[in-house]
């Protein structure tokens, strides 16, 4: 008789957010909180980063893809078969695609986003929203070997 292994749950939270900076930092403290319940604890580096590659991605939905009215959505996967969490957020501004600054001012207080996010992502990248309608999704995954 041999032992088998019960099938690896790929987690997933999705949620949508209001467009503001308030919906931006809930939706960060919401990733991280279920990335801690998904056994990717705090202040661990998977964590941390993660964490910042949402907050990114949904402080750019809000201050580049905002449209009077319409909510973002985050879709947050764990598929602990590959050791990869996916972040994707979705707005409804798809003619404004996400891109690497050329430079940033040194003391600049922004623009330094998607630097932090192709940093710390493993990859990251941008595609028409798959519900249909106007908008894009921009997406970013790390790996995170030891999920459960």
């Amino acid at each position: 008789m041999t032992a088998t292994q019960p099938p690896l749950t790929v987690h997933r939270f999705t949620m949508c957010f209001s467009s503001t900076p308030r919906g931006a930092r809930l939706a960060r403290r919401l990733c991280a909180h279920r990335l801690d319940a998904w056994g990717i604890p705090y202040g661990g580096d998977a964590h941390d980063a993660v964490t910042l590659i949402a907050a990114e991605l949904c402080a750019n939905a809000v201050r580049h893809g905002h449209v009077a009215g319409r909510d973002f959505h985050v879709l947050l996967t764990a598929d602990p078969a590959t050791g990869t969490v996916r972040v994707e957020v979705t707005d409804t501004r798809g003619e404004r695609l996400p891109r690497l600054p050329a430079a940033v001012p040194e003391d600049g207080e922004g623009g330094r986003g998607l630097l932090l996010v192709e940093a710390l992502a493993d990859r990251w990248g941008c595609s028409p929203r798959s519900t249909g309608g106007p908008g894009k999704t921009v997406w970013a995954e790390y790996g995170a070997p030891g999920l459960s």
